[in-house]
């Protein structure tokens, strides 16, 4: 199979675009010569456009479609307009939703690549589909990665290869320089009530890890995260900066990338960390670190072990796993991943 102009469906979330970064750049090595275009949501596009392995971005403004039925409509025709005229000859959708499946359609591609198993009506749209009978065993990267195999690009290595704004870089540098280190980016929030790690689990672990090590902790994500990150802030007693909230996304990636470990849920900016190649520690309640952990640091997901723990319920009237999955239970994997961080500096925690 040979390609010239190559569409890559993925528009979200934030933590499935970094694992979908080595396909992105296996692409790159299969079709040396293809442009290649990668179909995302606006908010996500800032933290790809400049990859190198990339030709462009399309940006798709998920809100647009709640703004009425006839400006909703209009929006769908322009952007399918768009597809069309971009002529791709490959497409590629690694969401398989009703909506990427419609996206693939509008491109009028004569290839068209998803999963057999893709929801919504979407495999419907492929005219090759990949199938992973292993999927609930296997890892999201590991799975997205099957679609390189098909492509007879399989004995590449994986690499995650997120794009650094320099400008951004040197801005993050300036702005921790003062802060005692290690720095701990720490993310308390999620999407999911059930992904969502107690505020006094964090305090406690984080208080425990600034009296044995000292550094500072860093807390980032979304808006709607700002009150969590402001409860655990005021019950520490060590140093902390928060800039939740107020970073775009090549700023949080500038941000993670120059901070020596990661704690926080299962949710994208430890994704977006461990891409990076940042060491991470997680607590996983609802999703199993086997299919959804930190890629690169797969050793550092802990999980409940509760018998519901690993569900992927998204709401929860019990909620027992939070009381099982204790600081304890993370304190020797984040003072491993501190450690390391010390004996590779030859420093000691006193100094």
């Amino acid at each position: 199979m040979d390609a010239r102009r190559i569409a890559l469906i993925k528009p979200s979330a934030l933590g499935d675009v970094a694992h979908s970064l080595p396909v992105l750049t296996a692409l790159r090595v299969r079709f040396p010569a293809a442009g290649i275009t990668w179909v995302i949501n606006s908010a996500y596009e800032p933290l790809v456009r400049n990859h190198p392995d990339l030709t462009d971005t399309l940006a798709f403004d998920r809100g647009a479609f709640r703004r009425g039925l006839w400006k909703s409509a209009a929006y769908a025709a322009r952007f399918a307009a768009e597809l069309r005229r971009r002529q791709f000859d490959l497409v590629i959708d690694l969401q398989g939703l009703a909506r990427t499946g419609l996206m693939c359609l509008a491109t009028g591609a004569k290839r068209r690549i998803g999963f057999a198993n893709a929801r919504e009506g979407a495999r419907h749209t492929y005219t090759h589909k990949v199938r992973v009978r292993d999927a609930d065993r296997i890892h999201a990267v590991d799975r997205y990665w099957r679609v390189v195999e098909a492509l007879g690009a399989g004995d590449v290595p994986k690499r995650f290869h997120v794009p650094l704004d320099p400008a951004e870089v040197a801005a993050v540098r300036a702005e921790l320089a003062d802060l005692p280190r290690p720095l701990i980016a720490v993310a308390v929030g999620a999407k999911w009530l059930t992904k969502r790690w107690p505020p006094a689990h964090f305090a406690s672990l984080l208080n425990r890890t600034q009296l044995a090590f000292g550094g500072t902790a860093v807390f980032v994500g979304a808006s709607d995260d700002t009150a969590m990150s402001q409860q655990v802030t005021a019950n520490l007693s060590g140093a902390a900066r928060d800039v939740t909230g107020r970073t775009s996304l090549p700023r949080l990636a500038a941000l993670l990338g120059a901070c020596d470990v990661m704690l926080g849920n299962d949710t994208g900016p430890l994704h977006l960390a461990a891409a990076l190649g940042v060491p991470c520690v997680a607590p996983y309640t609802c999703t199993k670190v086997a299919l959804h952990g930190p890629y690169t640091s797969m050793a550092g997901g802990v999980e409940t072990t509760v018998p519901c723990g690993g569900s992927y319920v998204k709401s929860c009237d019990k909620m027992v796993c939070m009381p099982e999955l204790t600081p304890d239970r993370l304190w020797p994997t984040l003072t491993e991943a501190l450690e390391t961080w010390y004996r590779t500096r030859r420093l000691s925690p006193a100094g």
